[in-house]
């Protein structure tokens, strides 16, 4: 009995079925890694995008705001050289590319919530991502329109009325934006909807934007020019930098 129960095993064992079925599964299970380790490398990668974006802004911020000696940001803007000035909106351009890519980065993160709210989210981040890069463009308008004002001897506030207006105006069609996200943002991931931990919250742009002006208040000198210069940059850097960390080994 034990013999002919040997000899059954071996026949099973050595079954061309059971092979292909053990093969079969095998290289099921490691096709399905390696579509998790390119999902994860995608991510990874997008993470790095939205930091690289708000690295390269923030450079395109300093081209036109710094000065060793000066902290008033209109008047660096209005004696900042025109390899400088082009050399900032060049920055913007790559900037907007990279942070639109970071935005999937967002997705990625939210892909176990409802449709609506994983696609309003990834809208909302690439709209955001682009309109820096268009606002950034007004300020290299408010550059260029100082600089003439202070070679042609015009005043130099009202040189600057029109393209600060077209600022602001673009500014009040994203805010709206901005608030929607917030909403969405932070009540998907408080409620444990996504696969952020519900510390990423501390490093949202929210808190940050409405301290804006209350850290202005209490800085100064050069310190202040490069802070207050590079900021809405800045919170971008620090949120997209804990995202990525957050998201490295995350499997949706």
């Amino acid at each position: 009995m034990w013999k002919e129960i040997e000899d059954n095993k071996v026949e099973i064992t050595s079954s061309p079925t059971f092979v292909g079925f053990f093969v079969y599964r095998h290289l099921g299970l490691v096709g399905c890694n390696i579509a998790i380790m390119k999902q994860q490398l995608l991510n990874r990668l997008f993470g790095i995008s939205g930091i690289l974006g708000g690295i390269i802004l923030f450079c395109g911020d300093m081209l036109i705001y710094y000065s060793s000696t000066e902290t008033n940001l209109l008047i660096n803007m209005s004696v900042a050289s025109d390899t400088r000035i082009i050399a900032s909106g060049v920055c913007a351009l790559f900037s907007s590319w990279l942070y639109l890519l970071g935005a999937f980065h967002i997705d990625y993160a939210f892909q176990p919530t409802k449709p609506l709210i994983k696609n309003s989210v990834l809208f909302c981040f690439g709209s955001i991502g682009i309109a820096y890069g268009i606002v950034h463009a007004e300020y290299i308008a408010i550059a260029t329109s100082a600089s003439l004002a202070v070679e042609h001897n015009i005043n130099l506030q009202s040189s600057v009325i029109l393209a600060s207006q077209t600022n602001q105006v673009l500014r009040m069609i994203i805010y709206p934006i901005f608030g929607l996200l917030s909403v969405l943002f932070i009540y998907s991931v408080w409620k444990k909807k996504t696969l952020y931990p519900q510390w990423i919250i501390l490093f949202y742009p929210l808190i940050p934007f409405l301290l804006k002006n209350v850290i202005s208040d209490n800085l100064s000198g050069i310190t202040k020019v490069v802070l207050i210069g590079g900021y809405l940059n800045i919170m971008l850097i620090i949120f997209y930098t804990a995202s990525t960390i957050s998201l490295w080994n995350k499997i949706k």
